[in-house]
């Protein structure tokens, strides 16, 4: 049923997080609990030294032009495409749908669940495979990590979600962007472990990248924002050695996991997908030794787990 301004009502999703709840069901107090309910690098990178101008002042032309000059830099974006910083990836998610008019989407599920949200509440219809307007690639998926290949951005406007693609840079398709139809998503919170600070990118031909301007209006990266996207952006190094180490603990957390009777049916390395007899039960288990984990509502058996920071280790072996 449409609402009375003609939108549709996005359908029901579920999301990582939500550790108050966890916190009033099972006791404790928020900052005891270890949270591995979301794919946040537990381990952030080092906020820059703000100035009095990064908070007071409204953000200026030359810090966006900074922050874009690194992202370039960083994920290597074609000359022949417009770059736009957003208060995160679910900003340019929910306005995507509006650059072409309603009709079939084709999103392989299980996905990130905004996606279908985004363009329902626009009149798209929302289709599992067949010939469609537009589609969506989560790569890699959330949750199982599956990765796409160039011909599968195949529709007159494709959505490539690289919220996850940082662990793996060498499988990008951001070449892609400079494609008419493309819109290729980078979040900033995800690997560089800063979800808070609501920074994220849509990379698209300059026509595309107008129009997503127009819709978001003035000032939609805030001055700290900029300013950390852009140092952090400018720092190949740690990005390599966190590459690095986000490999070691994806394959530890495997480790443990498979030997308490999981088995590994995914991820990244940023979340590890497994496979057990009762994800609930499991998720019980571990809530009572205060470490919140991901199920989800289509699946019994299917348990999602980020990576804890060093220091949570031996907790989270100790609940398995």
């Amino acid at each position: 049923m449409s609402t009375s301004d003609g939108y549709l009502p996005a359908p029901a999703r579920d999301h990582g997080g939500g550790v108050d709840a966890a916190v009033a069901r099972f006791g404790g107090v928020r900052d005891g609990w270890i949270d591995l309910s979301t794919g946040i690098n537990p381990v952030p990178y080092p906020l820059p030294a703000f100035t009095a101008r990064d908070w007071a002042d409204l953000p200026d032309r030359g810090a966006v032009a900074a922050l874009i000059d690194s992202a370039r830099s960083f994920w290597g974006v074609p000359e022949g495409a417009a770059i736009l910083p957003t208060p995160g990836a679910s900003a340019p998610i929910a306005r995507i749908p509006s650059l072409a008019a309603p009709g079939r989407v084709r999103i392989t599920m299980p996905t990130y669940n905004e996606h279908a949200a985004a363009f329902t509440v626009q009149g798209w219809q929302v289709v599992a495979d067949g010939p469609a307007e537009a589609r969506v690639l989560v790569h890699p998926n959330n949750p199982d990590g599956r990765i796409w290949d160039e011909a599968d951005a195949d529709a007159a406007l494709t959505v490539i979600d690289e919220s996850f693609c940082d662990v793996m840079p060498a499988r990008s398709l951001i070449r892609l962007a400079q494609r008419p139809g493309v819109v290729v998503l980078k979040s900033f919170g995800k690997f560089w472990g800063l979800a808070g600070l609501r920074l994220g990118f849509a990379i698209a031909v300059p026509d595309t990248i107008a129009r997503l301007t127009d819709l978001s209006g003035p000032w939609a990266v805030s001055g700290p924002a900029l300013r950390t996207g852009a140092v952090a952006l400018s720092d190949p190094a740690w990005a390599e050695r966190t590459r690095a180490r986000l490999s070691l603990d994806s394959a530890r957390l495997d480790q443990l996991m498979t030997a308490a009777g999981a088995r590994v049916a995914g991820g990244t390395d940023l979340f590890r997908l497994y496979h057990v007899e009762d994800a609930a039960e499991w998720q019980v288990r571990l809530a009572r030794h205060h470490i919140w984990s991901r199920v989800f509502p289509y699946s019994g058996q299917l348990l999602r787990l980020g990576l804890p920071a060093p220091e949570g280790w031996a907790r989270l072996e100790a609940a398995l």
